[in-house]
């Protein structure tokens, strides 16, 4: 007696490797429901290597694209967050490496204190130490900012980031050492400023 056919759950209740399975057969329903489940995180990456939010959109949505088109060739050897990662992380440096003539956007203290009327001064020293943050991390090279936004910023292990990246783990941990470094000496003025 043959087992009677499971009917085919929604897509929305299926487990990452099933929407994975599915959208890989054209399932449009189950590429959206991964899509909403890691486009925050994929624009949170973008976002921290442009520092602009129309940049990270577009880097986001291209990204996306390039993991519908690929989403065929997945085999699955490495997690879909980290293969989604890499994509991401790629899709921005292209868009740095073409974009070199972008001048570096950097936030002068009075556009911060000017922009925001504020009574806590408490609130303005955070926005401050912010824009600082933000301007010493796109002032790293590019690899190190990479492994500073994935690894510190991110929280992701070096063994992801060296997945990501498709580097070592050894130059990981190097390029993590030396963008700490030159941000820790881009910061000392603002730890004088705020003592």
């Amino acid at each position: 007696m043959a087992a009677a056919e499971q009917p085919v759950p929604p897509a929305r209740e299926r487990g990452e490797q099933q929407l994975i399975q599915h959208a890989t057969k054209g399932d449009g329903e189950a590429f959206r429901l991964l899509m909403d489940r890691y486009i925050r995180h994929a624009y949170n990456i973008a976002y921290r290597f442009t520092g602009d939010h129309d940049s990270a959109e577009d880097v986001t949505q291209e990204a996306f694209v390039k993991v519908h088109a690929a989403l065929p060739s997945f085999r699955g050897d490495a997690e879909f967050s980290t293969w989604l990662h890499r994509i991401v992380v790629n899709v921005a440096l292209t868009r740095k490496r073409l974009d070199k003539n972008r001048v570096q956007r950097h936030v002068p203290l009075e556009e911060v204190r000017g922009g925001v009327e504020c009574d806590h001064h408490e609130e303005i020293v955070v926005k401050e130490q912010q824009a600082y943050i933000e301007q010493a991390l796109h002032e790293l090279p590019t690899l190190q900012r990479a492994v500073v936004i994935l690894r510190h910023l991110n929280g992701l292990s070096t063994r992801q980031v060296s997945d990501i990246l498709q580097c070592s783990e050894g130059t990981v941990k190097t390029h993590l050492f030396r963008g700490l470094k030159k941000m820790r000496s881009k910061l000392e003025h603002l730890q004088e400023e705020l003592a």
